[in-house]
């Protein structure tokens, strides 16, 4: 997916968001995997009121993913897309786990930067099913020495808006109920994996 599919969902997803004025509500980054849009789309139209959604992510033709400086890269991400976003819901669909943005994007979210703090990270079960990201898998296992179970949560596809705004709410407040615990120590992905 390139940048004009991706901004014709942020345009979607930002006309959804304005049918409801409600200044509770946080804004969220949404990360997906392209393969997932139509998906996703079902999403935002379904709880996009609930949130402001920031849904433009990570591309190929972005002018700084061919910089050899790692932490350069994260900065950009956390600037340009996760910006003033405080929660991260990630979509997970059948290939998500592969996407090198993906990780990106997630260990973005889960580090401070000059502009902004920590995001909080709920992981959403798309209806098409998939295993969790391994980042994300790495902080929502629990941990055996202790009855923490981890930063972020990982749920199935939502009944109802009231349910999706109460995992949105825990997420926000992890981000200092349960800072201690995230995981971010994995080396980023350097490519894709090929997904069936």
């Amino acid at each position: 997916m390139g940048h004009y599919q991706q901004r014709q969902l942020e345009a979607f997803a930002a006309r959804v968001a304005a049918t409801k004025v409600d200044p509770a509500r946080h804004k969220c980054f949404i990360s997906y995997h392209a393969a997932d849009v139509d998906e996703v789309t079902k999403f935002i139209d379904e709880f996009g009121t609930e949130f402001i959604a920031k849904t433009v992510g990570v591309t190929d033709e972005d002018d700084f993913i061919d910089s050899q400086n790692s932490d350069y890269i994260m900065d950009q991400i956390r600037t340009k897309y996760l910006g003033d976003s405080t929660v991260t819901i990630a979509l997970i669909g059948k290939c998500t786990w592969a996407r090198r943005y993906v990780d990106w994007e997630i260990y973005s979210s889960l580090r401070d930067s000059k502009l902004s703090k920590v995001n909080g990270l709920l992981a959403i079960q798309l209806p098409s099913g998939g295993k969790l990201q391994a980042r994300i898998n790495d902080n929502v296992q629990r941990n055996e020495s202790s009855m923490d179970i981890g930063y972020a949560r990982w749920h199935a596809y939502p009944g109802s808006k009231s349910e999706l705004r109460s995992l949105i709410s825990d997420a926000f407040d992890a981000r200092t109920s349960r800072r201690h615990l995230i995981n971010n120590s994995r080396a980023r992905r350097l490519s894709s994996a090929a997904c069936p």
